[in-house]
């Protein structure tokens, strides 16, 4: 058993105008999969950017909105996400402050919800 943080809040990142975002890069599947934590300040956003590949974003605590290509913002809280394919163009942000888990790379499937 190995014990970590993944808050750390190690990187800030300011990519495609982004601002208020710190990152953690956490792990990674030989190359192909990758985790990060992102925090975002209250007011931060995550610029209009494509995903690289397909790209997880799972809010972990407080609130925020995700918004795609057509700019129009749906508000998420935690326990949910969003899946963007490789190539979508996607924005992130909060009023209030939050933080997410970002898993990208190799493509990624859902499951269906148990019942």
């Amino acid at each position: 058993m190995e014990i970590f943080q993944f808050d750390r809040g190690e990187r800030e990142i300011g990519y495609h105008g982004s601002h208020g975002l710190t990152a953690t890069r956490v792990a990674a599947v030989e190359g192909q999969v990758t985790v990060t934590c992102l925090s975002l300040a209250a007011g931060g956003a995550v610029g209009t950017h494509p995903a690289s590949g397909t790209q997880l974003f799972m809010i972990t605590s407080r609130s925020g909105w995700v918004a795609g290509a057509g700019g129009d913002r749906v508000p998420l809280g935690p326990g949910w996400g969003v899946r963007w394919e490789q190539g979508e163009v996607h924005t992130s942000g909060t009023d209030e402050g939050m933080v997410a888990l970002a898993v990208e790379g190799a493509p990624l499937g859902l499951f269906t919800p148990e019942v």
